[in-house]
């Protein structure tokens, strides 16, 4: 069996909000190919801790390494090039209403490559392909579904080739059958691709539908309680809080 390669290692880290701390000593690993999960009841500090990842906001204490690299302990260009192999996409899928959704998927590559338009227009084709939405440059955010926009705002934060992708609550706002459609298109982006994931949910049939690995915030204790497989901390946890968690009655 091959020993798995740490992608993002978080090691001894607090986030705080000026003297009130939010969460303290927090050391886990996201493996390369993880779909790993950020999983906690509301208010526990999961999307700060996406933030602190994807580099907007800096740790009170403690280290994010990419690879080998301390991310918040290097200087800034170090930390764009970093950022860059990243791709997010936020919780309100964050597209806009005045650009259409090829214009948008552009932007980045406008921004960042010397690619000629022609070329551009071919990486947007196959992002939107990528995510089943193939024909659809041409329409605007406010004609399609909010499944659809979850799906191109995937699209758009593919745009750079990144490494690693992370997402803020994917699933928010969709209907079951919209939701189960978006984790299928994760894990099928996840073993075409070999992308790393980081997914902030709290959504059950999603956590045990496409979560490889975890950590749990407790926000009752401040830290972390648990971190591996959903599946496997569920079968296996003394832990009253991370059990009534993870067996809250829904049904995927």
């Amino acid at each position: 069996m091959t020993e798995k390669e740490a992608h993002i290692s978080i090691r001894d880290l607090t986030m705080a909000y000026g003297d009130f701390v939010v969460m303290h000593d927090l050391t886990f690993t996201v493996n390369r190919g993880d779909i790993f999960i950020i999983m906690g009841g509301s208010g526990c500090g999961k999307s700060t801790m996406m933030t602190i990842m994807i580099g907007l906001k800096s740790p009170a204490k403690g280290q994010v390494f990419y690879g080998q690299v301390d991310f918040w302990g290097s200087d800034p260009p170090t930390r764009d090039r970093i950022i860059r192999r990243a791709g997010v996409m936020y919780q309100s899928g964050a597209l806009g209403s005045s650009m259409t959704l090829a214009e948008i998927i552009a932007l980045p590559l406008e921004t960042y490559t010397d690619l000629t338009p022609a070329r551009i227009r071919e990486v947007v084709e196959l992002k939107l392909a990528l995510v089943g939405m193939a024909g659809f440059g041409e329409f605007y955010p406010s004609e399609i579904s909010g499944g659809m926009q979850k799906r191109a705002g995937i699209a758009r934060a593919m745009a750079l080739d990144p490494e690693v992708l992370f997402f803020d609550e994917p699933s928010a706002g969709l209907d079951p059958v919209s939701a189960r459609r978006l984790d299928d298109l994760i894990l099928e982006l996840r073993d075409s691709l070999g992308t790393t994931m980081v997914v902030v949910t709290h959504e059950l049939a999603s956590i045990f539908a496409i979560g490889s690995n975890s950590v749990f915030l407790d926000a009752s204790q401040r830290t972390m309680t648990a971190t591996g497989n959903p599946s496997t901390l569920l079968a296996e946890t003394k832990d009253p809080t991370l059990r009534l968690f993870l067996t809250r009655g829904e049904k995927s």
